[in-house]
């Protein structure tokens, strides 16, 4: 399929599309063909979707138009193009985890909570974003998508596990982009691919099904710009009876606020949360951005949260367990059919006791108390978001260790289950993106949006329209 479309709608942010629709300088249907044309164009060297459904968009589009033409838009992201990654549900398509062990033949006739929100509030649902299998890893490959590559440069990955998520925002594959987040997967890659990546607390996005990784579980933002984050997040932090662990309705518009800048704010500086070890270029980036903080009117000192050891091993017990859960729903026969690391991932949580998996529990509890406790003195805590930019796409081995130490900042926080972005800061020399990641008390989303927003109004985010 061919389609030809004004290319410069597809770099425009949601709230800019709906504003479009508004004034009729545009329409749902016009948006949606730029962007499906921007994708035609750029997708077969990016690989960023495992399912892209143009005439199901194009329909959702021409619907989203009637309405905006006789003024009832259903929501203010009506008409916008967004994407799925495919670790959630969606009605009609196939959600296979970028593995060949899911069997595609079932009915697949419901949505998750997120997904269901968007299609309520009128969002163009474009497809189903490419994904580490299971979200297992920090690079962006599967046995069934292949590899998925960094947009500033192909021969790189754009980190994972929600790659594929990532590499759609910093492109312009749809403005709003649904990922997930159990241990870094939509941090790194917004760092590892230039975007803006936004994990809320723990429970106010919906999630249903459970993840096989449990309470580590994030449903998250990657995006192009803060307020999109915020926009998305007013659409998709609803209520849903399916979650167990779900937050009460906030009854706030996370837009309200986040241009209120940050004087006067508390924030500490961890250049390595007392363990990691950063490239020396990275930490450079990252120790310039923070100085902006200070020049926007918060008041920044040096830091560490005090946490006493890599809390790594906690949280490897909890997710291995989880995966080796996973695989005994499984036959015998597909389990052979995920990649050799997942299968090693998972007989290493065979090994785990009851005893080891209510000690990690018991070991993250303390952690997170800590944590919230640091939270008192300080509003905002600032840490790189990896220690590198980001590996190549090929010739890495992808196992649980390397991951772990491409994104040592990012599991304490699934494990205290507090918001965390982190927002694009500039290039390495050799023309790669890092990232800086905020951290916000639990349940303190408007603080991390706020400082994000502050940061980028006064260091607007740099996007390519072309794979590299």
């Amino acid at each position: 399929m061919s389609i030809t479309a004004a290319p410069d709608l597809s770099q425009r942010s949601a709230l800019e599309l709906a504003a479009l629709y508004r004034s009729r300088e545009t329409s749902p249907v016009e948006a949606t063909q730029a962007i499906l044309a921007h994708i035609e164009a750029h997708e077969p060297v990016v690989n960023a979707f495992a399912l892209l459904d143009a005439e199901s968009a194009l329909a959702a589009a021409r619907a989203s138009e009637q309405r905006w033409l006789e003024g009832r838009p259903l929501s203010p992201i009506d008409g916008v193009p967004a994407a799925i990654k495919d670790l959630l549900l969606a009605k009609g398509w196939p959600t296979l985890r970028g593995s060949r062990a899911v069997n595609p033949d079932q009915p697949w006739d419901e949505d998750s909570p997120a997904t269901a929100r968007l299609r309520e509030q009128g969002a163009v649902l474009l497809g189903k974003t490419t994904t580490a299998e299971f979200g297992w890893k920090a690079l962006a490959d599967s046995p069934l998508t292949g590899i998925t590559r960094n947009p500033w440069n192909r021969l790189h990955t754009p980190g994972g596990s929600s790659g594929g998520s990532a590499a759609a925002a910093a492109l312009g594959f749809g403005p709003l982009q649904v990922a997930t987040d159990g241990g870094g997967s939509t941090r790194l890659p917004a760092a590892h691919s230039g975007a803006f990546g936004f994990k809320p607390s723990f429970g106010r996005v919906p999630g249903y099904p459970a993840a096989h990784t449990g309470t580590l579980f994030h449903i998250t933002a990657l995006t192009r710009t803060v307020r999109d984050a915020a926009l998305l997040l007013n659409a998709t932090a609803q209520p849903d009876l399916r979650d167990f662990h779900a937050l009460p309705p906030s009854g706030r518009d996370w837009l309200d606020g986040i241009d209120d800048g940050i004087k006067g704010l508390r924030i500490a500086f961890s250049p390595d949360l007392g363990y990691a070890t950063v490239d020396p270029e990275v930490a450079a980036l990252v120790a310039r951005a923070v100085q902006s903080f200070a020049e926007l009117g918060a008041v920044v000192d040096l830091a560490n949260p005090g946490i006493a050891a890599d809390p790594l091993p906690i949280h490897r017990t909890l997710a291995n367990a989880g995966v080796a859960r996973l695989f005994e729903t499984w036959p015998v026969e597909r389990r052979l059919l995920a990649e050799p690391g997942l299968q090693a991932v998972a007989e290493r949580g065979r090994s785990i006791t009851g005893a080891d998996f209510v000690a990690a529990v018991q070991a993250r509890e303390a952690l997170a108390r800590q944590l919230w406790a640091f939270h008192t003195r300080w509003d905002l805590l600032l840490t790189p978001t990896t220690t590198t930019a980001a590996p190549l796409a090929e010739g890495h081995v992808g196992d649980a260790a390397q991951s772990a130490q491409i994104s040592p900042f990012a599991y304490p926080f699934n494990l205290s289950q507090q918001p965390a972005a982190s927002v694009p800061i500039g290039f390495t020399r050799a023309g790669l993106p890092v990232g800086l990641q905020i951290v916000g008390p639990r349940h303190r989303e408007d603080l991390v949006l706020r400082a994000a927003r502050a940061f980028e109004q006064r260091h607007p985010f740099a996007f390519t329209d072309t794979v590299r």
